[in-house]
């Protein structure tokens, strides 16, 4: 029951703005003397964790691509495509990026997108062009609203379509723990299948949301006009 505690340190630190890789470790640190683990048992269940999963820090690898990529102008040419679309506004291109992401999720193709890969460098930029397309210098305010949305827009995307593809990690991270701890016999199929109805929900709901994008840069555009008006006088 004391191991508990570290779930406290990691609620603190995260309550504290602590950066979250200090918290989790030593939330880590917490449990494991708690455990009654010895310091090197627990620094080997810190490298077994790592090597364990250690594919998760591949992306680091893309970085230095996206970084001279963006260097030599992918921002800009970016802005510069989606400015001659003009049936394409800001709302409805994150609605597509969303579909595309969640679709691919689905088939298992997880590493297509990304924030780092695909949304800092290529869709928010585009969006934010669209945006500038249609109401000029954009102001603050609605730069941070896009830049959240097409963060959103790849994360909903990626979270509730990846559980559709039956080999997923979280589908057979799910289906281990329910087989050895309750002594059930869970399919992956099972649960991908379950999954696609709200993965289907989760498509409507924030599309909506995407498309409703407009009307609040709208609405912002307008507020930002009066205020400039009002400033003016």
């Amino acid at each position: 029951m004391w191991v508990l505690l570290a779930i406290a340190v990691v609620v603190v630190g995260f309550a504290l703005r602590i950066n979250s890789m200090l918290v989790v470790t030593a939330a880590g640190i917490v449990a494991g003397l708690i455990g009654g683990l010895s310091p090197v048992k627990i620094l080997n269940a810190f490298g077994d964790g790592f090597a364990g999963s250690r594919s998760v820090t591949v992306f680091i690898v893309t970085l230095p691509v996206i970084g001279l990529i963006e260097r030599y102008g992918l921002q800009h040419q970016a802005r510069k495509l989606i400015s001659k679309l003009k049936v394409v506004t800001t709302g409805r291109l994150l609605a597509i990026y969303l579909l595309i992401r969640q679709g691919t999720a689905a088939l298992g193709l997880t590493s297509i997108g990304g924030p780092a890969q695909a949304v800092r460098p290529l869709i928010h930029p585009m969006a934010a062009g669209a945006a500038e397309r249609r109401y000029g210098k954009l102001p603050e305010k609605m730069q941070e609203k896009i830049k959240g949305f097409a963060a959103s827009a790849d994360t909903i995307g990626l979270f509730f379509g990846e559980d559709i593809f039956v080999a997923i990690g979280s589908i057979l991270l799910i289906t281990g723990f329910v087989d050895t701890t309750y002594g059930l016999h869970l399919e992956a199929i099972d649960i991908a299948l379950w999954a696609i109805p709200t993965g289907i929900c989760a498509l409507l709901i924030h599309g909506t949301r995407l498309l409703l994008l407009d009307r609040q840069l709208d609405r912002l555009a307008a507020e930002d006009e009066a205020a400039t008006k009002e400033a003016a006088r």
